[in-house]
């Protein structure tokens, strides 16, 4: 995106004369801030869920450390008055080296949930990856988006046949990529989650991709003429089970009486528990993913100099170095640390993103100036649609982008492929 004013001026412009009438920007432009704000409104489950790390959370404090290492050094009386932010991804040029990344269970921060981050995501052109666990399903929010550019993340189920109708939609829905999730195997120690027994799935929650797929559907209905009536002694119903069972009922297809009598969404939310993830997945499957797909595959939590040169060479057409924002393996390095190594070892065969830890524009440049082709964005727009639905997520989005343009013209610098590890220094 180049023009003479560029995205900085114009979102600062319009916030100044906003504010002459009084009007201030919906979600605070600061994350510490969006954060508390986000907090202060949403349930402690919903909180937890989107706040939480794993363990002591260490590997997430280390993401946010990591980006104090570095520090920019801006260059001067350079001519930075027209500054293009765009980059070109999977054939793809996009606004910014920005996408959204996949944040499962979102009808926990707002009801409109994926729908409001496509619609928005659509309004600002920046990439959505749709979440495995979304709370919406990818046709649905594809049709929101029109020709906006969109990706599918995918985790590795137990059913083969499931992954392939997976793929298939995410085709159909005009995605441009689909992301592997690797480090996901199986879901992480996560304390927050933990301590309140909130597992948003076996409330039939985020499991949208699930319950609008053709093959799961079989699968379900295949267990529950099967299973028959619970074995084990049922605790003594209390409001919490009755909003659970509710809960259930609307994540399945069809009217809420005919599904709170139906033995099918308590077999849903069984069956999605029981072949959401296969951790038996090596090197040998990706074979297997690239004869069932045209689409790139895009290998996500890759940090390891080894692994990401194991990925090219298996043929994988792009990675993402991440730790999942945390949420998988305390004590991890922080992906930022990794990224350096990651990109070194690609030497720029396929395109190097990055997730975790990123807050702001000039995060992004960071990442950009380290060697990430672009980064996906996570909390930040979780937050936003938590205060501010729609709205708050194009704002948030609006206002990395903003400062992002501002901070590469500041440093001197007027396109994003001038940004290298020259522009930035470590920090003793």
């Amino acid at each position: 995106m180049s023009s003479a004013a560029g995205t900085g001026r114009r979102r600062q412009d319009a916030v100044y004369r906003a504010g002459v009438y009084g009007r201030h920007p919906r979600v605070p432009t600061v994350y510490r801030a969006l954060a508390r704000e986000a907090r202060r409104r949403l349930d402690a489950r919903a909180y937890g869920y989107v706040a939480g790390g794993a363990g002591d959370e260490a590997t997430q404090r280390a993401d946010r450390t990591a980006f104090d290492h570095w520090s920019v050094v801006p260059r001067v009386l350079r001519d930075v008055s027209a500054r293009d932010t765009s980059v070109e991804l999977f054939g793809r040029r996009l606004p910014a080296p920005v996408l959204l990344g996949p944040v499962g269970a979102l009808e926990l921060v707002h009801p409109e949930a994926d729908l409001a981050v496509a619609r928005a995501a659509a309004a600002v052109g920046v990439p959505m990856v749709f979440s495995n666990q979304a709370s919406v399903p990818m046709e649905t929010t594809a049709a929101a988006m029109g020709d906006a550019p969109r990706w599918m993340q995918l985790y590795w189920s137990t059913s083969d046949e499931l992954l392939e109708s997976l793929l298939g939609r995410a085709e159909a829905s005009g995605c441009d990529a689909v992301v592997v999730t690797l480090d996901t195997t199986m879901l992480g120690w996560r304390p927050r989650d933990l301590d309140l027994g909130h597992l948003p799935f076996a409330l039939g929650k985020g499991i949208a991709q699930y319950t609008s797929d053709p093959v799961f559907r079989r699968l379900v209905e295949e267990r529950a003429a099967t299973t028959g009536a619970p074995r084990d002694p049922q605790p003594r119903p209390n409001l919490a089970a009755v909003r659970a069972l509710v809960g259930m009922a609307r994540a399945w297809p069809g009217p809420l009486v005919e599904n709170l009598r139906s033995p099918l969404p308590r077999a849903a939310v069984e069956t999605f528990l029981s072949i959401y993830s296969r951790p038996s997945i090596t090197w040998a499957d990706l074979a297997w993913l690239r004869e069932r797909t045209r689409l790139p595959i895009v290998l996500k939590g890759v940090l390891h100099p080894d692994d990401a040169r194991r990925a090219v060479d298996e043929g994988v057409d792009g990675l993402v170095v991440s730790t999942h924002g945390g949420r998988q393996v305390d004590r991890s390095i922080a992906a930022l640390d990794a990224l350096p190594d990651v990109v070194d070892a690609v030497a720029d065969r396929v395109p190097v993103l990055f997730d975790s830890g990123v807050r702001s524009g000039a995060d992004v440049l960071v990442a950009v100036a380290l060697g990430a082709r672009a980064v996906l964005l996570g909390r930040p727009y979780a937050w936003g649609l938590g205060v501010a639905g729609e709205d708050g997520v194009r704002q948030v989005v609006e206002d990395v982008l903003g400062e992002f343009d501002l901070t590469l013209g500041l440093t001197g610098h007027t396109a994003v492929d001038q940004l290298t590890r020259e522009v930035l220094r470590r920090r003793p």
